[in-house]
């Protein structure tokens, strides 16, 4: 049995170049998604855990400019740009949204790899997460599922941990209802904020978090 490298996400609107791409991580073990603009992309990394984006800038509906501003504001994932634009201003508005490297079409399979590994190895260094997320008295066990404050276990349903679990892994970034949502209901789930206010209630009754002056889970009105 093949050891799967990484999840790749493979955003192109060429069906094409989508296709080739796809393939050729794959015959090297990668696992791959795809999308073919930049809400699709979104979407998926909203829900899945991806190691690593390779992104087309234009693409029909959002730029990928844009798309990079967007998924920096919620996670750190490797970007690597792949687009036809040549100019230097591209690339430095590219790099400069978030992006971790910059390739130009056409481009050679090798070189994608040799790139591709690079920002991955960087990526393991620098984006390590600990066992054991400590917040001020609030401690979080990642590889137990296990909630305590000042000490005392608090209780969480499954739906209660997996909230708390996707902010506490982004904290002081913005994550909007639709991302919540699918990070823990699902890929279907974007528009039921009932859903999230209920929980994160019950979350704020269990950590002991006065909405009014909130110490864990604040609230951008409109965001």
């Amino acid at each position: 049995m093949r050891r799967v490298e990484a999840l790749v996400l493979v955003v192109d609107d060429d069906p094409q170049m989508l296709r080739a791409v796809a393939n050729a991580l794959r015959a090297r073990s990668y696992s791959v998604l795809t999308a073919e603009d930049g809400e699709s992309a979104l979407d998926l990394l909203a829900e899945e855990q991806v190691d690593l984006v390779l992104l087309d800038l234009g693409l029909p509906d959002l730029d990928g400019h844009h798309v990079i501003e967007r998924l920096r504001t919620w996670t750190d994932t490797p970007v690597i740009v792949l687009s036809v634009r040549d100019a230097q201003d591209e690339k430095v508005a590219a790099l400069d949204a978030g992006a971790d490297d910059y390739m130009t079409k056409p481009f050679g399979t090798k070189e994608l790899l040799a790139r591709m590994r690079a920002v991955l190895r960087r990526a393991s260094t620098d984006q390590a997460e600990p066992t054991v997320l400590r917040f001020d008295g609030l401690d979080i066990d990642l590889a137990r599922h296990l909630v305590s404050l000042d000490g005392e276990p608090i209780h969480l349903t499954p739906t209660e941990y997996r909230l708390l679990e996707a902010m506490a892994t982004n904290p002081g970034k913005l994550m909007t209802h639709r991302i919540l949502l699918q990070r823990v209901w699902g890929r279907g789930y974007g528009t039921e904020s009932n859903y999230l206010r209920l929980y994160v209630r019950q979350l704020r009754q269990k950590l002991l978090d006065d909405p009014a002056r909130p110490k864990w889970i604040t609230t951008e009105p409109g965001l």
